[in-house]
C-alpha cells in the first residue's frame, strides 16, 4: 500500500541521510589500518630510541617532501574517484527521467493495445532490476514478477539480461507500429528512448568494468607508510614517546582521506558511499506502477540506521 509520508522522506535519491558521520562507522572502516599504523609508529620510535639515537639524525625535509607528494597523489585519486561516482549518479538520474517519459509516452501515445503497453512498462521495470543486479551483483528476483513466461523463455541463457530485455522492447514497439497502434513520429520518439536506455546501460557498464589504475592507489599507500615512519623518527627526538600518538594522528588523516576517495571508485558496490541503486530502482518502480493505476505497489527502500540508503 502507499504510504505518502514515508515516500516523501526518502523521495530524493541520496545515499547519505545524516549530516554527521558516527565515530563508530569511521573506526569500523579504519581500525585495522589504525592498529598497523600504531605498531609501525611504535617500531619506528623503538628504532630511533635504541638503535640510531646517537648515530644518525633524520633530516626533517624527508617527511616534508613525502607529505607533499602524498597530498598530490591523494588529491588526484579523490578527484578521479569522484568523477566516476558523479558520472554514475548522472547516468541513473537520466534513467529516472527517461523511464517516466517512456511510460508516459506509451500510456498516452499508443492507441488500442493497452495490453502490450502494460507489458512493455512491466518489462522496463525488469530491465532496471536486471541492470542493477549486473552492476551490483546478487539475485534478480523481480524478473519473475515483471516478465511473463514468454519473455522469460526468450531471454533464458542470455549473458546480458538487460540487453536482451531491451531487444524484446524494440520488437514490441515495432509490432505496435506495424499494427497501426502508433504513428511514425511517436514511434521514432519512443524508439529514441530505448536508444537512450541502451546508452545509459553501456556507460554504467563501462564504469563498472574499467579498473581504476592500481598504481596510483598502491603508491599512495606506500608513501603514507613511509611518511608515518619517517615522521615518527624525526619528531621522536623532541616529542619522545608521544611521537607514537602524533605519528598515528597524522597518518590517520592521510589514510582516512585516501579511504574516503577509494570508496567512490566503485560507485555501484554496496556501501554507504555508493549510488543508491536499490532506492532509485524502487522509486522508478513505484512511479511507473502508479502511472498504470496498479494496486500492489511496494514500499520505498528504508534507510539503514537512519544514516544512508543503498
Amino acid at each position: 500500500m502507499i504510504v505518502s509520508k514515508s515516500r516523501q522522506q526518502i523521495a530524493t535519491p541520496s545515499m547519505l541521510l545524516a549530516q554527521n558521520i558516527r565515530i563508530s562507522r569511521i573506526l569500523k572502516d579504519t581500525w585495522q589500518v589504525d592498529l598497523i599504523m600504531i605498531v609501525s609508529c611504535t617500531v619506528a620510535y623503538m628504532i630511533r630510541e635504541h638503535l640510531i639515537a646517537n648515530n644518525y639524525v633524520i633530516p626533517a625535509i624527508i617527511p616534508t617532501l613525502l607529505g607533499t607528494a602524498i597530498a598530490f597523489f591523494i588529491g588526484f585519486n579523490n578527484n578521479q574517484a569522484y568523477d566516476r561516482w558523479w558520472e554514475a549518479r548522472r547516468i541513473w538520474g537520466s534513467l529516472v527521467n527517461d523511464s517516466r517519459s517512456y511510460a508516459r509516452s506509451l500510456l498516452n501515445y499508443v492507441e488500442g493495445d493497452q495490453t502490450t503497453v502494460k507489458r512493455m512498462i512491466y518489462r522496463h521495470i525488469a530491465f532496471l532490476y536486471a541492470l542493477k543486479t549486473n552492476l551490483r551483483g546478487g539475485t534478480n528476483d523481480c524478473n519473475v514478477r515483471y516478465l511473463n513466461d514468454e519473455d522469460r523463455s526468450s531471454i533464458k541463457g542470455a549473458t546480458n539480461l538487460h540487453n536482451a530485455i531491451l531487444n524484446l522492447q524494440s520488437a514490441d514497439l515495432q509490432m505496435l507500429s506495424k499494427n497501426g497502434h502508433i504513428d511514425g513520429f511517436r514511434f521514432i520518439e519512443i524508439n529514441a528512448m530505448l536508444v537512450r536506455f541502451s546508452d545509459s546501460m553501456g556507460m554504467a557498464e563501462r564504469i563498472k568494468n574499467t579498473v581504476f589504475p592500481t598504481t596510483y592507489s598502491y603508491m599512495t599507500k606506500v608513501f603514507i607508510w613511509l611518511f608515518v615512519v619517517t615522521f615518527t623518527l624525526v619528531i621522536s627526538e623532541s616529542a619522545g614517546v608521544v611521537s607514537i600518538f602524533l605519528g598515528w594522528l597524522i597518518g590517520f588523516v592521510f589514510v582516512s582521506t585516501q579511504i574516503n576517495g577509494m570508496n567512490l571508485v566503485n560507485p555501484f558496490v554496496n556501501n554507504s558511499a555508493s549510488i543508491p541503486l536499490n532506492q532509485i530502482t524502487r522509486g522508478i518502480e513505484i512511479n511507473l506502477l502508479e502511472m498504470m493505476g496498479a494496486e500492489d505497489i511496494p514500499e520505498p527502500v528504508k534507510p539503514i540506521n537512519d544514516e544512508y540508503v543503498l
